[in-house]
């Protein structure tokens, strides 16, 4: 009994400091990366955004979001240096769209028709509904 409540705080206490470490690395990755930005890479914001950096500022980051349209940023959203398009080209990578999955389009006709008609979805009370109404 006396053994149990030291391996306990052992073992709460072990995992906590490896889950702080990994966070140091993260964090220690996340500021060299901002440290090494240069005018010309391609960036992924936190909040989603691409852009081209060019300009930059000790705490700044100017990013071309489209031709001509020029917005400034703090350099801590930037999450991740994304590599150039003709990089993406030279190693073979296909780019694919957000609708690469949806190749089959052949019945396509036929699913429009069973939703018009109610024949589809779990709410076919709520469109029958709403087909009656109009």
């Amino acid at each position: 009994m006396e053994l149990l409540f030291p391996l306990l705080v052992l073992a709460l206490l072990v995992p906590m400091f490896l889950g702080i470490r990994r966070q140091k690395r993260e964090v220690a990755k996340t500021v060299e990366l901002q440290e090494a930005l240069s005018i010309g890479d391609r960036v992924l914001t936190t909040s989603g955004l691409h852009g081209l950096v060019d300009g930059l500022t000790e705490t700044t980051v100017d990013l071309e979001i489209a031709p001509g349209i020029i917005t400034t940023w703090s350099r801590a959203v930037v999450r991740d240096v994304l590599p150039d398009e003709d990089e993406l080209d030279e190693s073979g990578a296909e780019n694919s769209g957000p609708t690469s999955n949806f190749e089959d389009h052949s019945d396509a006709g036929s699913r429009v028709d069973s939703l018009e008609n109610g024949l589809g979805g779990a709410d076919d009370g709520r469109s029958q509904a709403r087909l009656t109404k109009e």
